[in-house]
């Protein structure tokens, strides 16, 4: 389940959800019908189907959270040492201008760490720790540096 501003359910959600899955397994032990289940725990009837084949597959543990759909590829540790690295400006890794791309972004990660990810998987690491993109202001070619 996706929700908006990077979501997926909080450690609490996914806590309570969680429970709403063991105690329809309880009721499955017990031969409750789904459609019973459904309503009393106000869920839909295809979820208790889901959890149903699930249960019968794995027992309870089969309700178990298996945790995060997708674990970062940077561990907060290791993202702040690329925080240094971008800190050193893109002259320091051998780029001419001063620019940050995604692409230079991804180059350092897989320099300096030897992972491997797509574009916007850097630009998602990056947004989920705060950063943003910016687009340098134009300036007229004509532009007195001096007078300004």
């Amino acid at each position: 389940m996706r929700y908006a501003q990077g979501g997926g359910l909080t450690a609490e959600r996914q806590a309570v959800r969680e429970e709403i899955r063991l105690c329809a397994g309880k009721r499955f032990a017990q031969g409750e019908r789904t459609a019973v289940i459904a309503k009393d725990l106000r869920v839909s009837e295809r979820s208790v189907e889901r959890w149903r084949r699930a249960w019968r597959e794995g027992g309870m543990a089969g309700l178990k959270s298996s945790g995060p759909a997708k674990l970062p590829k940077l561990s907060d540790v290791q993202f702040e040492l690329l925080e240094s690295e971008l800190a050193r400006g893109p002259a320091a890794h051998g780029w001419e201008d001063q620019r940050w791309t995604l692409e230079r972004v991804r180059a350092v990660i897989g320099r300096r760490f030897r992972v491997s990810c797509s574009v916007a998987g850097t630009w998602r690491l990056l947004h989920r720790h705060g950063w943003s993109w910016q687009c340098p202001a134009r300036r007229a070619l004509e532009r007195d540096e001096d007078a300004v």
